[in-house]
């Protein structure tokens, strides 16, 4: 079962990544960024970062030997702290983000690939063969590393580009105030959702030792 979900969550992320380039990037440029600018733009969602992310944790236990292809990616550290991210990015999007906009056709598509689909695929694989036992409470201060490294990077970004991935980033528009209560309310959720992660990890740990 978990390779079945490793392989399909594979291929669900990339098919989602790769059809969100192919539309965003066109798209960006008929808004009037050039092409490096509409690169720059694809890659500064949480949601693409972490989707990629997912795809190489995937991509690097494709092997059947058992060798790691991205050692680095094949980590337990890492394998649980992208479960968390992308339980986030489910989270967040599902209550917050989807009500701001109305996609339609291909954007609706990849919409529902990087925001559920894969993250579903993801947690399943994890709950079913990715945790293992090994996670330990230090990794969590590990884990909010991610992201407190993006978030200061869209507020850095954001007077240079004049936009930022996500409304509720917008100082200009929200505020300081604003932008720092729905920072740290998702900041909160995602140290809420750590616990959870460490707590479920070692639970399997020890049913599989028994």
């Amino acid at each position: 079962m978990g390779r079945f979900l490793q392989v399909v969550g594979l291929a669900v992320g990339l098919a989602g990544l790769v059809l969100q380039f192919s539309i965003t990037i066109p798209a960006s440029m008929e808004a009037g960024r050039s092409l490096l600018g509409s690169v720059v733009f694809y890659f500064s969602f949480f949601t693409i970062l972490t989707n990629i992310g997912a795809v190489l944790v995937h991509t690097s236990l494709l092997s059947s030997t058992g060798y790691a292809w991205l050692p680095a990616f094949a980590a337990p550290r890492m394998r649980a702290g992208l479960a968390v991210s992308i339980t986030v990015v489910c989270i967040v999007y599902a209550t917050v983000l989807a009500r701001l906009w109305q996609p339609q056709g291909l954007f609706l598509l990849c919409d529902v690939l990087l925001h559920y689909v894969a993250p579903v695929l993801f947690v399943l694989w994890w709950l079913t063969a990715g945790a293992d036992g090994r996670t330990r409470w230090s990794d969590i201060s590990w884990w909010v590393l991610y992201p407190i490294a993006y978030l200061a990077y869209a507020l850095a970004r954001a007077p240079i580009a004049g936009e930022v991935p996500y409304p509720f980033l917008d100082v200009a528009k929200n505020g300081a105030a604003s932008v720092a209560i729905a920072a740290l309310a998702i900041m909160t959720l995602f140290l809420v959702i750590c616990v959870v992660a460490v707590f479920i990890d070692r639970g399997i740990g020890a049913r599989r030792v028994r």
